[in-house]
């Protein structure tokens, strides 16, 4: 049996299980990988909205990051909702040692339009995109990191998802630093239930280069299965429902 990719997740807590931590780890298990975890955040929330959040200190996020690296190892990481400035820069020194792909998804907004967080922590995102293998904005994020000629002009390697986008074709384009700009384009999958696209994206992104894909073979395994669970969407709650992780095969 061939071992599975060590993919360590540092992420907040959804209490509907649509995104953030528990949309990780069925990702990364479904895709084969095996999913370790440092809480950054314990949210209240559900398909109509986000209703309160509490962040952890970064002490603490640090020593659960810590307590998985110093005995199971990692090959691949995946950085979701951190919440503070405080934990975004403690999470920057603690990867400064570790050598495997990082894959940043910077959450600022979750679907349903709360800000997660605040512009102090926008800033301490610099650390970790100039760290990162590969950066993951959605519309709003791209826009509030200062857009694509910004992140371009600092060198940044990321992935414009473009989901959020008007229109019926759903376009991805991935910039690398001297290189050609990659479309991936889709006929859009009509459903309200969208709830944790961003997260499971960069954590199958992750799930792939930790098994040692490529950069462009984990974005497109990626695609497929977000493609895949959005058709598979179980239809629950009012809102923005979760997609269909388990139904993925």
């Amino acid at each position: 049996m061939k071992t599975p990719s060590r993919v360590l997740v540092l992420a907040g807590s959804d209490s509907s299980g649509g995104a953030g931590i528990q949309a990780d780890i069925k990702t990364i298990t479904m895709l084969g990988g095996y999913a370790m975890t440092a809480i950054t955040a314990i949210t209240a929330q559900n398909t109509t909205g986000v209703q309160a959040v509490e962040v952890l200190s970064p002490e603490m996020v640090v020593a659960q990051a810590q307590s998985c690296i110093d005995d199971i190892g990692v090959d691949a990481v995946k950085i979701g909702m951190l919440g503070s400035p405080a934990v975004a820069h403690a999470v920057a020194d603690l990867l400064e040692g570790v050598h495997a792909p990082i894959v940043f998804d910077p959450v600022m907004v979750s679907t349903s339009g709360s800000v997660l967080a605040d512009a102090d922590t926008i800033a301490a995102f610099e650390r970790l995109m100039a760290t990162a293998a590969i950066t993951t904005p959605n519309v709003p994020e791209l826009d509030a990191l200062g857009g694509v000629k910004a992140l371009q002009e600092r060198g940044i390697t990321f992935l414009a998802k473009g989901g959020d986008a008007p229109g019926d074709t759903v376009t991805d384009r991935l910039y690398r630093p001297g290189e050609d700009v990659l479309d991936w384009a889709a006929p859009r999958i009509e459903t309200r239930h969208t709830h944790g696209t961003g997260c499971t994206t960069a954590s199958a992104i992750a799930c792939g280069l930790g098994a040692g894909l490529g950069m462009v073979p984990a974005i497109e395994q990626a695609r497929a299965f977000v493609r895949a669970a959005l058709k598979a969407a179980p239809g629950f709650g009012a809102g923005h429902g979760p997609l269909g992780h388990q139904a993925v095969r």
